[in-house]
């Protein structure tokens, strides 16, 4: 099985994929990760997107967590496309968290542009991550993809 995790930054995608990983010893793969099967890119992307393909028809279970547009192309046909937000002053708490507190107004145009780049992709599940358990949200993940 393969599971997408899509969506801005600080939506709780690692998270989420940290966990399906401990309760299924999935193998997962975040951003850029596809680069490191090969020296090209080109015949990385290709490498990668068959791993997932085979992911697809076996047993184990991959997670890709994508925070680029494009690659979601990446994920074959039956994947499970989980498309993980948050309102944008929650995105902005965590993200400040990340930096320590310095957050340049460059940065919060950043990410106030990037927090309705996936509105308008196909998923299977759309879950609003404020204020929700791990486990719940990993347990409904699971449910739809068994």
């Amino acid at each position: 099985m393969v599971i997408g995790i899509f969506g801005a930054s600080c939506t709780g995608k690692s998270s989420i994929a940290g966990e399906i990983s401990k309760r299924t010893n999935a193998r997962v793969f975040t951003g850029k990760d596809y680069l490191k099967c090969a020296k090209s890119e080109a015949e990385a992307r290709k490498l990668f997107i068959d791993l997932l393909a085979s992911g697809e028809t076996g047993n184990d279970c991959v997670v890709y967590v994508i925070t680029e547009k494009e690659h979601l192309a990446f994920l074959p046909p039956k994947a499970i496309r989980v498309y993980m937000t948050a309102d944008i002053e929650t995105i902005k708490e965590r993200f400040a968290k990340r930096m320590n507190g310095n957050f340049p107004p460059p940065v919060v145009a950043m990410i106030e542009k990037m927090h309705t780049l996936f509105d308008d992709e196909t998923y299977d599940l759309k879950i609003e991550n404020v204020g929700r358990d791990i486990s719940e949200i990993v347990d409904n993940i699971l449910e739809l993809a068994n």
